[in-house]
């Protein structure tokens, strides 16, 4: 027999109830209701402090101990004369508030002196005078930095959501959730993760602009059982004529589920290497490759545009090496300026002999 059930029963468990499911309790309860998964509904909050309230206490064997013969008030209030009744809430929210610590707490019951002695002195929880709860939001990370009531493979997961550790996209941004009955906000959550993955493209792609779908797997909660699992999105987007590397398609909110909500997805644009063409900035250079007596004596050739066009190509020589013909307008799209293109620049290459004959030397030098 008990004192009281109002801890047990905000975790949904019997007094009876075992440490490993009181943990698994609480892990269910606390990702449920947590306050960054439930921007909506401000009563999640009050909810998410009672379950790490009740999970603070009855995870402590001493704290559960006391509470189990003599009720929450009695642990409030730091010891002094067993009540003769149960014990209830405090005022305030949550299940109450009272300055930290636990002391000494003789005269606990009939048939003798009892004493309890909680090491809580110095903590989120200690001090002189009764026992006051910690921060709600330190009693989740850390439940989920030892190990998230063991389950397994999750757990490195669990460090991550609870502020252990990981990748993320800065350390900023603060929670509406308050500290109870101290007014002082709890450490910051971590902003949302933002993921950036490549996204390779052609040229022509580029050129053209063209309509992809990315499927893509994204880890979430079950709300029901709290478990991690994966799930398939299709994404779809739009790749406007002209973009060009390292332009960004940004999706909000689509990606692993973690403490400060959701993770944000970035495309970043790749150009995939050209056989013909090499982009620069709007305009597209290609080159002709020239042996030395064409170079001299003259030269045709047939250039091809990105968008299938051909143009001929001629010069009776001598084409010196580096000379360029310019198509005005037969670039890329500008992607702000739909109807705006660049340039394309025919660039000539000259292949030099690597060695000549003696005989050769003597006519290049009669006819030069």
């Amino acid at each position: 027999m008990v004192a009281e059930t109002k801890l047990y029963d905000a975790l949904s468990v019997s007094p009876s109830a075992s440490q490993e499911e009181i943990k698994k309790a609480y892990r269910k309860a606390a990702l449920k209701h947590h306050p960054d998964k439930n921007k909506d509904n401000p009563s999640a909050g009050e909810k998410f402090k009672e379950v790490s309230q009740a999970y603070e206490i009855l995870s402590d064997p001493e704290k559960r101990k006391a509470y189990d013969r003599y009720g929450l008030d009695f642990l409030l209030r730091g010891g002094g004369e067993a009540p003769s009744g149960g014990g209830g809430g405090m005022p305030g929210g949550g299940f109450g508030g009272m300055p930290s610590g636990f002391g000494g707490m003789p005269g606990m019951g009939g048939g003798g002196t009892r004493s309890f002695h909680f090491s809580t002195g110095g903590g989120p929880g200690g001090g002189a005078g009764g026992f006051s709860f910690s921060n709600p939001e330190n009693v989740f990370a850390d439940f989920f930095k030892q190990g998230g009531a063991g389950m397994g493979d999750d757990d490195d997961i669990f460090a991550q959501f609870a502020g252990g550790g990981g990748s993320r996209g800065g350390s900023g941004g603060r929670s509406k959730f308050w500290e109870s009955g101290g007014g002082r906000r709890r450490a910051p959550t971590p902003e949302v993760t933002t993921v950036e993955k490549p996204l390779p493209l052609s040229l022509e792609e580029l050129f053209n602009g063209v309509h992809k779908k990315m499927k893509i797997k994204r880890k979430t909660y079950d709300d029901g059982s709290g478990k991690r699992k994966v799930e398939d999105k299709i994404l779809d987007m739009d790749i406007l004529p002209g973009y060009k590397a390292g332009t960004k398609i940004k999706f909000k909110g689509v990606g692993d589920q973690e403490e400060g909500g959701t993770q944000d997805l970035h495309f970043i644009v790749q150009e995939k290497p050209h056989d013909i063409f090499k982009r620069e900035d709007d305009n597209l250079r290609m080159y002709v490759d020239l042996d030395l007596k064409e170079a001299l004596t003259g030269w045709t050739r047939t250039i091809p545009t990105i968008d299938g066009k051909k143009f001929t190509l001629s010069k009776g020589g001598p084409t010196g090496p580096g000379f360029t013909e310019t198509y005005p307008h037969q670039g890329m799209p500008n992607s702000k300026k739909s109807k705006q293109r660049g340039d394309m620049i025919v660039e000539v290459r000259v292949k030099f002999p690597t060695s000549l004959t003696l005989a050769q030397k003597t006519h290049l030098k009669e006819i030069l």
